[in-house]
């Protein structure tokens, strides 16, 4: 009996360190709660779905692991990186589990991220690209191959002459400038295309719509027109409407808003290429939790994209 006693007590020796190291291992850290921020750019429609797709995965990490998951969902009220820059650094005193935001502006955004890093407090980007130099995961799609989709069907419609315009949304915000320039290549690519004015709308539906109603008045000849952020698109359909220029002036929208698909099925726009906000939400908050738990985590998820046109957008 001694001996068997022994050859227990040993056993159970060797099994204490292999249970600390499996208690350690990456992804096993668990909490009863989790507190996540979501910072989107401005007050807006797409960063209400994108706030659905985080609620959505709040409810299934509660489903699955039984914790309590908080969604905090702070916008600024414009599309100003001082308030986004202040919301964040306000939520780092708080400590909270994690923060997903959409930069307005990589530069302005940077001192506050490197903050939040320094306090070892999760990051993750979505629908834009980290600053350069910053190792934090993002999620996102191919922004550049979004913008050629649209403006690519923008020449095709207009059969390959015409005046154009560019609605370039907010010029400091990553996705934006890029999908922008995206556009203008695309532009340039064809001899009888000519982009006769570039509008700013800050990511402003009513915005948009001031600067398409000046652009066309201002243009007359305009043929068609590109949006290189969600509210773009809205606004100009507005602005088309408006002019009574619905037979006259083609639009080929961004993203999948209601307002957009409303446009896409009463004939003022011709189509959208759309990302999913719903999608870079929900894999926002994975990601946070994922680092929370110790887990490695991917540099990059591409969410993906959608052609929408009058066929598959529904009644």
């Amino acid at each position: 009996m001694k001996k068997l006693a022994l050859a227990l007590a040993g056993a159970a020796a060797l099994m204490l360190p292999l249970a600390a190291g499996a208690q350690d291992a990456p992804g096993t850290a668990k909490k009863d709660s989790y507190r996540f921020l979501i910072v989107p750019k401005v007050v807006h429609p797409w960063f209400d779905k994108v706030n659905e797709g985080a609620q959505m995965a709040a409810a299934a990490l509660k489903a699955q692991t039984g914790a309590d998951v908080e969604i905090v969902y702070s916008a600024p009220q414009t599309a100003d990186v001082v308030q986004q820059v202040q919301i964040v650094e306000s939520a780092i005193s708080t400590r909270p589990d994690g923060i997903a935001i959409d930069l307005l502006d990589p530069a302005g955004n940077r001192a506050s991220l490197e903050a939040a890093q320094g306090q070892d407090i999760p990051l993750a980007i979505f629908d834009s690209v980290a600053p350069e130099g910053m190792k934090i995961p993002t999620i996102g799609m191919d922004f550049c191959e979004q913008a050629k989709i649209a403006s690519r069907r923008l020449v095709e419609i207009l059969g390959g002459k015409g005046e154009v315009a560019i609605m370039m949304g907010v010029p400091t915000a990553p996705n934006h400038s890029i999908r922008a320039q995206c556009h203008r290549d695309v532009f340039a690519e064809h001899p009888g295309i000519k982009v006769v004015a570039e509008g700013i709308d800050n990511d402003s539906i009513e915005t948009a719509q001031q600067q398409a109603a000046a652009i066309m008045q201002a243009n007359p000849n305009l043929k068609g027109w590109v949006a290189s952020d969600a509210a773009g698109p809205i606004g100009i359909g507005q602005a088309i409407v408006e002019a009574n220029k619905q037979d006259q002036v083609k639009l080929v929208g961004l993203d999948n808003l209601t307002e957009m698909l409303d446009l896409i099925r009463s004939g003022v726009a011709d189509s959208s290429s759309a990302s999913l906000p719903e999608m870079q939400g929900y894999w926002s908050v994975m990601l946070l939790w994922a680092q929370v738990t110790g887990a490695p985590v991917p540099d990059y998820i591409d969410t993906g994209s959608a052609f929408l046109t009058k066929d598959n957008v529904g009644g």
